[in-house]
C-alpha cells in the first residue's frame, strides 16, 4: 500500500496536532470555498440545500470536510456564488 505524502509536519510541542496528507488540504479547502460561498450568501446549509437542490447532509459533510466534495459540486458551487439567482430559478 503507498503511503501519502505528508505535506504538513505536525508540531512536535502539541500533542493534539497531526501530520496533513494533499488529499486532506485538498479536501479541507473545497469544505472552506463551500462554507465560504453559503455563508456570504447569507443562506444556513438548511436553505442552501433546498434552494440550489444539495442533500443537506452531502453539504454538511462537505462542508465538514467529513468527505471531499467532487470536482462537478465544487464547479458547481463556484456558478452559484458568481451567479446565486440564476441557477435558483433553473432548478426550481
Amino acid at each position: 500500500m503507498k503511503k501519502e505524502h505528508i505535506i504538513l509536519s505536525s508540531d512536535p510541542s502539541d500533542p493534539e496536532d497531526f501530520e496533513v496528507t494533499q488529499k486532506a488540504m485538498d479536501r479541507g479547502q473545497r469544505a472552506r470555498l463551500i462554507r465560504k460561498t453559503r455563508t456570504g450568501l447569507g443562506l444556513s446549509q438548511t436553505e442552501f440545500a433546498s434552494r440550489f437542490h444539495v442533500p443537506v447532509g452531502t453539504l454538511r459533510d462537505w462542508e465538514q470536510a467529513r468527505a471531499t466534495a467532487p470536482d462537478f459540486a465544487v464547479a458547481y458551487v463556484q456558478v452559484i456564488g458568481q451567479h446565486p439567482d440564476i441557477v435558483a430559478k433553473a432548478v426550481a
